[in-house]
Order: C-alpha cells, then structure tokens, then sequence
C-alpha cells in the first residue's frame, strides 16, 4: 500500500558545528519512520555507516555534523536526502531520541561517518531535508 505522497522540504540553518566521533555511542533507532519537526526547533545531525533501519537498532559508529535549527517546519521521512549549501551529504536512516524532549539525534546514512569540519560546514550554511524524486 503506497503510503507517501508529494510533500515540502524542511530547511533550516546550522547553528552549531560538531567536531567529533565516537565507536561505541549506543544511540537506538526509534521505531518511527518519520517525525514532524516546527519551525524554530533545534536538532542534532549524526552522520553514520549504519544501514539497519529495524526499530531497537544500535548505532555506534557516528560522526557528528551539528545542530540545525528548523526554519520551515514539516516531515522528516527516512530516506530523504540531506543537503548543506546544496551539496547531498547522505541519506536520513532514522531518529533517535536519547536527548528528548530537548532535540532528536536525525541519523544520516554516509558511506563513513563524518564530522562537521571533514564536510566545511559553518555556523549560517543553508540545511535541507528533501524528498528523493519519486513523483
């Protein structure tokens, strides 16, 4: 059953840039394939090799990108593509929600972790969550 239709980009802006790594970090996949997000929220982008998207699962090996904040609200769904100043840098693999109800951790599939220098990202770059094209 087709579930999904068309839908906006979220955007937002980097407001803080994140430096580092970890091997064993224990995040857990959320068993939700999408989250809303509003305006003004503040949220945590980690990159990982990961591939498992089954609810319960563990991500250990991340990078870490920064904080975003939200500038136009909407739905984040798993497999959307992540863009910085409109470059692709991967794809969301899910969410986790060890920081709640502060932030969520969005999780994003790269080919290696990755840190925020490693991609030149700045405080004010451009952030975009957009539909892969299916429509």
């Amino acid at each position: 059953m087709r579930e999904n239709g068309p839908k906006r980009s979220v955007t937002g802006v980097l407001v803080k840039v994140l430096v580092h790594r970890r091997d064993d970090r224990g995040m857990v996949l959320e068993p939700f394939a999408s989250r809303c997000v509003r305006r003004g929220e503040v949220h945590e982008l980690v990159t990982t090799d990961h591939d498992e998207t089954a609810a319960g699962s563990r991500i250990d090996r991340v990078g870490f990108l920064g904080f975003l904040e939200v500038t136009a609200a909407g739905v984040i769904d798993r497999g959307d593509v992540l863009h910085v100043e409109g470059r692709p840098v991967g794809t969301v693999l899910g969410f986790d929600g060890c920081h709640l109800p502060n932030h969520y951790n969005i999780l994003v599939a790269t080919p290696a972790p990755r840190t925020g220098p490693e991609l030149g990202l700045l405080p004010e770059q451009r952030i975009v969550f957009r539909q892969p094209d299916r429509y």
